[in-house]
Parts: C-alpha cells; sequence; structure tokens
C-alpha cells in the first residue's frame, strides 16, 4: 500500500473503538489517550465523532460504547458465509459430546470467538461471538498458529505479551514452539488448564476444500468432568467428524 492510500483519522478512531474492553467499558478522553499512544486532542475529537455518530455515549466524563457498535462486527458475519456454516455443525458437535465448542479465527496475536454452541456449565470466562483471547495459551490458538509458517508464528509469539494465567500456563518461547510442533504433527492441540483452572479443552484446524486452515473448533469442558484421556478418546473422534464435514461444505 502507497503511503499516500494511508488515512490516519480512521487508524486512529479503529484505535479508540479498540481500546474499549470488558475491563474497560467507561474511559475518559485520558484514559483513551494512555491506551493509544494518541495525544489528547486526537482521542478527545475520536470520542467526540463517535459519540456525535451514536457509537458512543458521553456523560460529560466517562465515554462508553453503544449497541451501534455492533453494526461493525456484524458486517463482517454478514460478509462471510463461515460463521453460518460453522453454527450448525457446532450444535450438532456440542449436543453429540455435551460440552461447549465453539470457533475462531485468528486475529494477531488472538484468536476471535466467530460462532459457539454453549452447554449449560458454570465456568468463569464468558465467551460469545466476538469475545477475543490471547493465542499463544488457547487451544485453538495454539492450532491456528501451528498452521502459520513457523517463521510467521514465532514472530507473532515474540511479540506477544505472554502473561501467566495460571500455574499451568507455559509461556517460555522454547515451550511454545515445542507445542506448536506437536500441534502440527497429532493435528489437534490440548490445553490443561493453561487458560484458566480447571477448564481443559481440546481443538483441531478447520480446512477448505483447497486444504488451507481457515478457522479452529475446540471443546472446553470443566476438569471435574473431563480427564485429558476423554479429551482424545472421546472428544477427538467426533471432532474430526465435524472437521471432515466443514472441509466438504467449505469451498
Amino acid at each position: 500500500m502507497q503511503k499516500t492510500d494511508f488515512i490516519g483519522g480512521l487508524a486512529k478512531g479503529l484505535q479508540v473503538i479498540e481500546a474499549f474492553a470488558a475491563d474497560k467499558p467507561r474511559m475518559s478522553i485520558t484514559d483513551i489517550a494512555n491506551v493509544t499512544g494518541l495525544d489528547r486532542a486526537t482521542a478527545r475529537r475520536c470520542l467526540l465523532t463517535l459519540a456525535h455518530l451514536g457509537y458512543a455515549e458521553y456523560d460529560g466524563k466517562f465515554f462508553m460504547l453503544q449497541p451501534k457498535i455492533l453494526r461493525l462486527g456484524h458486517a463482517y458475519l454478514s460478509a462471510t458465509p463461515l460463521p453460518t456454516i460453522l453454527q450448525p455443525v457446532l450444535d450438532q458437535l456440542s449436543e453429540e459430546v455435551g460440552e461447549s465448542a465453539s470457533a475462531s479465527v485468528l486475529d494477531g496475536n488472538e484468536i476471535v470467538y466467530i460462532a459457539r454452541a454453549a452447554q449449560m456449565r458454570v465456568i468463569s470466562i464468558s465467551l460469545t461471538s466476538g469475545s477475543r483471547l490471547p493465542a499463544y495459551c488457547a487451544s485453538m490458538g495454539r492450532v491456528l498458529l501451528s498452521a502459520l509458517p513457523p517463521q510467521e508464528a514465532l514472530h507473532i509469539l515474540n511479540t506477544t505479551d505472554r502473561i501467566t494465567k495460571t500455574e499451568f500456563t507455559r509461556t517460555s518461547i522454547a515451550d511454545l514452539t515445542a507445542e506448536l510442533d506437536q500441534v502440527r504433527s497429532h493435528g489437534y492441540a490440548i490445553n490443561d488448564q493453561e487458560l484458566e483452572l480447571g477448564l481443559r479443552s481440546i481443538a483441531v484446524p478447520v480446512f477448505n476444500h483447497r486444504n488451507q486452515v481457515v478457522a479452529a473448533i475446540n471443546i472446553g469442558a470443566p476438569v471435574a468432568h473431563v480427564s485429558v484421556e476423554k479429551l482424545r478418546k472421546r472428544f477427538l473422534p467426533a471432532m474430526l467428524k465435524a472437521q471432515a464435514t466443514l472441509r466438504a461444505l467449505l469451498g
């Protein structure tokens, strides 16, 4: 892309939108400036523009995103058939194994959930379409990273803030690259309480008919209900069946 094709104002506005998060739903101009690195005047103009257009609300001190912002995410979900194709397969998979099933794609160093079939289990992570998790410590993230050229995956790991989520979280580059090698070899990833204590998951890639990885699907289950062995022996065959179904459906 040529420099003259880049619209700086649009890029700054998107930075401001992305600064809001579950733990930061209400933010002041100073908060936004600190998170984005923008100067206060630029942050203020972006926020006031969003408020004027109905994407944010301003109470005189704090800004909050409004439901209209969902139009931006809905545009992606409407424009691509992938979530629509994935959802019934996830529903069937979840019903078959009795646990929640999800699908995600890679966005930088994070995974973004694009479809989910949830069972009534109690875990602390609230996941819906649009939810994001760090790729390095999520089963679907490791599947998606393993599908990249090794140097590209290594670059993402090196530029990720690899936080220790639990006592089981692997964060060293050596451990994570070894894990990605294993995922490439085995064709699936297992996460045993690295993202959240009490939660295990198994993930496999989703291929299109050209053998390209276009997404990942996983099953997550409480440790009290599911052993690592059960993930492999009971859940993996069902997931591979879903994988084959999706390969046939995706052009």
